[in-house]
């Protein structure tokens, strides 16, 4: 797979979250598949997800929601060549 990249980076990617470790494990992860970048959408999206639904969102909870968010993206891009 080819790693995609964003021509424009957030603002914020030198600000630490409160989900700093899950990002370094799933941009560790996913190096060469997805931009640091996109790591960090997924996760934001997680924790958004996870408060919605759940009312809270544990770090362990929201990397295996960007986990599945990552996976399902390399599966695309790997099918549209």
């Amino acid at each position: 797979m080819s790693e995609h990249t964003e021509a424009d980076p957030s603002p914020y990617a030198d600000v630490p979250t409160p989900y700093a470790d899950v990002e370094t494990t799933l941009r560790d992860e996913f190096v060469g598949v997805h931009s640091a970048t996109t790591v960090t959408r997924c996760v934001e999206a997680a924790h958004y997800g996870a408060l919605e639904v759940t009312g809270y969102a544990h770090p362990s909870l929201v990397e295996r929601i960007a986990r599945k968010h990552l996976h399902v993206l390399a599966l695309v891009a790997s099918e549209r060549g």
